[in-house]
């Protein structure tokens, strides 16, 4: 059982029917997290995640790596992407010298260590791309290779270059908008004899992605998912839901995946508490 289903008790999301967004590859640990704290889970991916056509800047910034200060990644896709291509140029992590590294959270930590051995120099306290920034300190005149992906914000690029850091920014691989079937879509909600409870988004892609989905399927998002409680796992992706006309129910306060596995288990407690009826 999951450390979110022990500390609320036994499956409280049981009965709960959940769905999941995050693409196959990597919708294993959420899903086991739900299904651990009760909930029926459900797959629907509307991103999927890619390699570079041509990897031709990334494999030159990896050659350089040893001469950087600092190392930035912001999403275990990066870590794996970073592996992958270090393998194929014949490198380690520490090829030409011994960067520092900084990390967007756990999750990325984690895979940090297994790809590499070795644990990140810093993890800020909250896991957004802004505040690797702030845990970075005094940046001015620092080399930093900042490696994320393709249509990720460029927030933490201009904050480090507003500090006075010489930053790389180099994407490692390729987020996909990739909507699902129309008709999955369809399937899904009029499924009346097991309607989707919630629908977690776990990043503003993922939230495009549905929202493009419900269109191909000749439906309006804020209608279609009215009784619907949707799940951000921060406040960047409640801002793009919001953006798009549909309000979050849940904002994870913890910006993982054990994190908002919390937050749903909290709002369906505060529900309850307050006497409030079936429904999202």
């Amino acid at each position: 059982m999951s450390a979110s289903a022990r500390e609320t008790g036994d499956r409280p999301l049981a009965g709960r029917h959940v769905v999941v967004t995050r693409p196959p590859e990597q919708a294993g640990e959420l899903a086991a997290l739900l299904e651990a704290a009760g909930a029926r889970v459900t797959a629907l991916a509307t991103i999927g995640i890619a390699p570079l056509e041509d990897t031709a800047e990334l494999d030159a910034a990896l050659r350089a790596m040893g001469t950087c200060d600092w190392v930035v990644l912001t999403s275990v896709n990066g870590v794996r992407a970073v592996d992958e291509r270090l393998r194929a140029l014949g490198l380690g992590w520490l090829a030409g010298g011994a960067p520092r590294f900084a990390v967007i959270g756990p999750a990325t930590a984690l895979a940090l260590e297994r790809a590499s051995g070795r644990r990140p120099d810093v993890m800020p306290e909250e896991y957004v791309a802004e505040a690797v920034a702030a845990a970075l300190g005094d940046v001015e005149g620092r080399r930093i290779l900042l490696l994320r992906a393709d249509i990720a914000r460029r927030s933490l690029a201009e904050e480090l270059r507003a500090k006075g850091a010489d930053v790389r920014e180099v994407a490692a691989y390729r987020t996909v908008v990739r909507p699902p079937e129309p008709e999955a879509v369809r399937r899904l909600l009029a499924d009346e004899s097991a309607p989707a409870d919630v629908i977690t988004c776990t990043s503003s892609s993922t939230v495009q992605g549905l929202v493009r989905g419900l269109e191909a399927a000749g439906l309006e998002p804020r209608t279609a998912l009215r009784g619907v409680a949707l799940a951000a796992i921060g406040p960047v992706t409640a801002r793009t839901l919001r953006e798009h006309g549909l309000e979050p129910a849940v904002v994870a306060a913890d910006y993982t995946m054990p994190g908002l596995v919390r937050a749903l288990i909290g709002h369906y407690r505060d529900r309850a508490q307050a006497g409030v009826g079936e429904g999202a």
